[in-house]
């Protein structure tokens, strides 16, 4: 089946609940994704249109063993936690995190403004997920789906 082009915006926005249990979920209640990639079936790598609401989070800082993830700004100001440094990024900036490099990432929005941008990863099978300062592990199943279990290994 082909799929014609169309406004990435009049892609309907993703209403699933966040993987993330339990307080960890009403962190990113903010941002708000239209999964593009998915949209047209793509099947090895994924692509989102993601905005941060003000005062939202991307993601808990967290590391792929296998994904490599790639984000182009699109609008807004968002600030990049990579490491232990902080970025202030602006439309046109872009940056990729390789898969198993260690360095925790994530976007924050501390602005009054929307911040939007685009996001790339690849699907890989048998990827691990580390969150460094949160009791937080996504270990990818055979199926694809995610485990969600805490560091010692215990489900949540």
């Amino acid at each position: 089946m082909t799929t014609p082009p169309i406004a990435a915006r009049q892609i309907p926005p993703h209403t699933a609940p966040s993987l993330y249990p339990a307080p960890f979920a009403e962190r990113v209640a903010g941002r708000s994704k239209h999964k593009l990639g998915d949209y047209f079936g793509l099947t090895r790598f994924g692509v989102n249109l993601t905005t941060l609401a003000p005062g939202a989070e991307s993601a808990l800082l967290h590391h792929h063993s296998q994904q490599d993830e790639f984000i182009y700004i699109l609008a807004g100001i968002p600030t990049l936690r990579y490491g232990a440094a902080e970025y202030l990024l602006q439309p046109g900036d872009c940056i990729g995190f390789r898969a198993g490099c260690g360095l925790g990432h994530q976007l924050l929005n501390r602005t009054g403004l929307d911040a939007t941008y685009l996001e790339v990863g690849d699907r890989s099978p048998d990827d691990a997920v580390t969150y460094p300062e949160d009791d937080l592990a996504f270990i990818a199943a055979a199926d694809g789906r995610w485990q969600v279990l805490h560091k010692d290994g215990r489900p949540y």
